[in-house]
């Protein structure tokens, strides 16, 4: 995992490698300013470090079933003594790891 100062030097360097960048103000189109350019190193180092704290969330909740395929994968696993529910739940667990 990186640290927060290796996503902001990695974001530091994918905006250089882009350069130059431009951008549109009521139709007028010109380059970044360095100040513009600096806030989008600092928003692309920000981005870089939420999606490595906390993208396994989003992974999760479109790995996971719906709700109602879940009850129903219960109530099976209730009637059948199985485990489907369990081992599904493990497996997207295992696939998108929280951070440590």
């Amino acid at each position: 995992m990186a640290t927060k100062e290796e996503l902001q030097v990695q974001a530091d360097a994918e905006i250089e490698a882009k350069k130059p960048l431009n951008k549109s103000v009521n139709g007028v189109v010109s380059e970044l300013s360095d100040a513009d350019y600096a806030q989008a190193k600092v928003d692309l180092g920000n981005a870089k470090w939420d999606e490595q704290q906390f993208g396994y969330i989003a992974a999760r909740q479109e790995a996971y079933a719906s709700i109602p395929d879940q009850l129903d994968q219960q109530y099976w696993d209730a009637v059948n003594g199985t485990t489907t529910w369990k081992d599904a739940v493990a497996k997207v667990k295992s696939d998108n790891p929280k951070p440590e």
